[in-house]
């Protein structure tokens, strides 16, 4: 090109290459050098020469090719140009589009419970070649392709954080925890269907066409993943992560994932090699992929494991350690671009080495995720969706391939899901449901497959069909899992636990739940209350709550199977571990702790303590109220979480609940009054069942305040008749008072109710949520405020600060299986 325009010599080269570089200001500078060279080294004279000689027409010729000065930033519609033909208004316009085109698909698609990734996909097809003309030039406009490689690579580099993130949020000791059979599922996931599927190239190439190509090892390779962050999405959206089923799911893609990276790195290697036919080339990338590790595990992870340490307890991590973290990301990720092994995978195995949770994995996800999850992820799959078109896809010999061996694919990782499942004896409905999880598809998909067509390995027509495939897998698999697997249905019992059905002289199950240091003085002095003794011991399984932050993987930790725990887990419970530890050896005999930790998302907390009161047969779950009052009587704090919290408990409980709002109970007394407040039904039938254990004790004072509408309607005769052989024997204890209030309206139960606080340290109701029309409490429910608690119960927490009574509202056991 350079001799077409007349400039032979040396210098050619270098104005050829100035030329050949995008815009930048080394660009202009260079063509300028470029000119003075020639002129200055070949023909001096030119100096002074006509302005029409060869060397200055090549030198105008190529400023003018150029656009400069290198600006990426618009002057404004003032100066006469377009702004969106600079590189930051374009992108920032483009972003816009992506994400508010995303956030109006996905608005209506959630309510039916589909899948944020099918309105990514949707959005990249709206932006792509597939939308007919007249949508297209206004896309065109918006994407023009000299702005296209700025949006990809930011969608890169964001795909970058997000391996990172998901680093972060794995457990890689979750692997040594692993049973056999979430070994076997994790292993057989990937294996049966790649076993099978390289299997068939003899049977694909009989059906395609002559001279017709079809990438089978790419194709069946990665539609063998089960990807670790696909399904630790899909479970958090289905809202079984901490689910018996879940933890098997994430446990299996766990080890899936490690088989699923070996296999990609042998392939790659492969490649390489026969590519460079050089085992040096490959044993040189191997030993470098292996010093990068090697220095990830004894210098970060150390490095890591010390700024954990150097942050006190509770206290935020520097932000200095934060930002070396990130300089390390970029840094690993630059090292293994070099490496021909998973160039993607440097941030990934630095995520690995973060410790999971709080308090530096959580500040990690917390500065990181909104960004990654919310802006690039949407935009890498927007970007890489709109890059395909659907129009080529024609109904040739190579589409009936794939329309037949996807769905062989499918069903091969179902089996090896499936079969491990059926030897454990996993109930039919959960094998499918477990099958269908470790099936997922995603963001890892979508990247392999972009990288594979950016690669040329496979064609267009390819990339659209499995664009198709992963968003028939989002909106598929998730109804399908809703279909077999309901985790609300273990919960029902098969048999009655609650405290009337309790031996009264027998052991007493109770499962507490704390949530802060605060809550532990409460609850041990209403255990203290109960009266265990010896001959009437309670059992308490202790459950310390913590949310689920900077993790993917909920955990529940048993402090007395698990001889030694993680820095992590004993910091945060320590101060539980001390208190009941110590509350069960000042009570030998009488008081049986065990201690249980739970991290879990705060939505999905009710599955542990579900779980735990049924594994252990516990006939309480006592859960302290969301809101904690100071000294002086006044609401101190209040959180709107643990309220729903306790709704879902008590909507799902497998036994009785007691919600304690703790008003006077944190410190110990030599004695103690306490008031039950008796109107009838199942609910205040359970409270007086525990009020009678109560009487047992010397150092309570019991009285039982039974209300009694004036006028009797006679209709439920049937709970009438109960209510009364239950305060049989109340009236006959003698170290229990009895007395009757007659009321006929809501307002006169109010006026007693309001003495009774300023006369008792504890007072006990049922919440009669099922009790439809009730004389005594005719009016306080258009005043209720904690549905949670029932009318009177309600009445007693909203009562001013003056009150120091604390309240114990009980609920009977609810779902049985008869």
């Amino acid at each position: 090109m350079v001799e077409d325009m007349g400039c032979g010599g040396g210098g050619g080269w270098l104005v050829t290459l100035m030329v050949g570089v995008n815009d930048g200001g080394l660009v202009y500078f260079g063509v300028v050098i470029a000119k003075i060279i020639m002129i200055m080294q070949w023909k001096p004279c030119c100096l002074f020469s006509s302005p029409i000689s060869g060397e200055e027409k090549l030198a105008e010729w190529a400023i003018k090719r150029i656009r400069y000065p290198p600006m990426v930033t618009s002057m404004g519609l003032w100066d006469g140009s377009n702004p969106f033909k600079y590189s930051i208004p374009a992108l920032e316009l483009q972003m816009i589009v992506i994400f508010a085109l995303t956030q109006l698909i996905y608005f209506p698609l959630k309510r039916f419970g589909f899948h944020k990734l099918l309105s990514e996909i949707i959005a990249g097809v709206i932006l792509g070649p597939t939308m007919p003309q007249f949508v297209r030039k206004y896309t065109s406009k918006l994407f023009p392709v000299d702005t296209q490689l700025t949006v990809v690579i930011l969608a890169t580099f964001g795909y970058t954080l997000l391996l990172f993130l998901i680093g972060v949020k794995s457990d890689v000791t979750m692997v040594r925890r692993t049973g056999k059979k979430a070994f076997a599922i994790g292993f057989l996931a990937p294996m049966v269907p790649l076993a099978i599927g390289m299997g068939s190239r003899s049977f694909v190439a009989r059906f395609l066409a002559d001279g017709q190509k079809f990438p089978v090892k790419v194709v069946v390779a990665i539609q063998s993943l089960s990807p670790f962050p696909c399904i630790a999405l899909l479970l958090k959206d289905l809202k079984i992560l901490n689910s018996e089923l879940g933890r098997l799911a994430l446990s299996s893609a766990m080890i899936s994932e490690l088989v699923s990276v070996s296999v990609v790195s042998v392939m790659t290697l492969y490649r390489v090699y026969k590519e460079k036919n050089s085992l040096g080339r490959i044993f040189a990338d191997v030993g470098l992929f292996v010093c990068f590790v090697l220095v990830v595990v004894f210098i970060v992870r150390p490095a890591m494991v010390w700024v954990i340490k150097q942050t006190p307890e509770g206290r935020p991590v520097k932000e200095i350690y934060i930002y070396s973290i990130i300089l390390v990301v970029l840094m690993a990720s630059v090292f293994t671009h070099w490496v021909e092994l998973l160039v993607l995978f440097g941030a990934f195995i630095v995520g690995l080495a973060v410790p999971a949770g709080p308090p530096l994995g959580s500040a990690l996800v917390d500065k990181l995720e909104p960004f990654v999850s919310g802006l690039f992820v949407p935009i890498f799959m927007t970007i890489n969706t709109s890059r395909a078109n659907f129009r080529t896809i024609f109904f040739d010999s190579s589409v009936y391939v794939y329309a037949i061996l996807l769905p062989v694919l499918f069903l091969a990782k179902l089996a090896g899901c499936m079969l491990p499942a059926f030897i454990c004896k996993m109930p039919f409905n959960d094998a499918i449901a477990l099958g269908l999880i470790m099936s997922a598809k995603g963001v890892v998909e979508m990247s392999s497959y972009s990288f594979a067509r950016d690669s040329k390995i496979i064609t267009e027509q390819t990339m659209a069909l499995m664009i198709a495939s992963i968003a028939f897998a989002a909106v598929v698999i998730p109804i399908c899992v809703r279909k077999f697997y309901d985790p609300s249905r273990k919960f029902a019992g098969y048999q009655r636990r609650n405290i009337i059905h309790s031996k009264c002289d027998g052991e007493l199950r109770i499962v507490v739940c704390i949530h802060r240091t605060y809550n532990i003085a409460g609850i041990i002095n209403l255990l203290d209350t109960s009266g265990p003794t010896k001959d009437s011991p309670i059992a308490i399984y202790v459950l310390h709550l913590i949310e689920l932050r900077g993790q993917s993987s909920a955990h529940f930790i048993s402090h007395e199977l698990q001889k030694k725990t993680s820095y992590n887990q004993e910091s945060y419970s320590a101060n539980v571990l001390v208190a009941f530890g110590q509350y069960e050896r000042s009570n030998p005999g009488a008081i049986c702790a065990q201690i249980f930790t739970a991290i879990s998302p705060c939505n999905l907390m009710y599955e542990d303590i579900c779980n735990l009161a049924l594994d252990k047969v516990a006939a309480l779950i006592i859960i302290p109220f969301h809101r904690k009052w100071d000294i002086f009587g006044s609401v101190e704090s209040e959180d709107q979480r643990l309220r729903v919290l306790n709704c879902k408990i008590l909507d799902r409980a497998p036994c009785s609940v007691g919600i304690l709002v703790d008003r006077g109970l944190t410190e110990r007394q030599a004695s103690c009054s306490v008031a039950m407040l008796f109107f009838g039904g199942n609910d205040d039938r359970e409270a007086l069942a525990y009020a009678r254990r109560l009487a047992r004790n010397g150092s309570i004072g019991l009285t039982v305040v039974h209300f009694v509408a004036t006028q009797y309607d006679g209709s439920n005769e049937k709970e009438r008749l109960l209510d009364e052989v239950s305060l049989k024997s109340m009236d006959q204890n003698k170290h229990v008072a009895y007395r009757v209030e007659k009321v006929n309206e809501g307002a006169q139960t109010a006026m007693i109710v309001r003495c009774l606080v300023n006369e008792h340290d504890l007072i006990i109701v049922g919440r009669r949520d099922n009790v439809e029309y009730s004389p005594q409490t005719v009016g306080l429910e258009e005043w209720s405020e904690f549905s949670e608690l029932g009318v009177i119960g309600d009445l007693l927490a909203s009562i001013d600060g003056k009150c120091r009574a604390s309240v114990l509202v009980i609920q009977r056991q609810r779902h049985m299986i008869y």
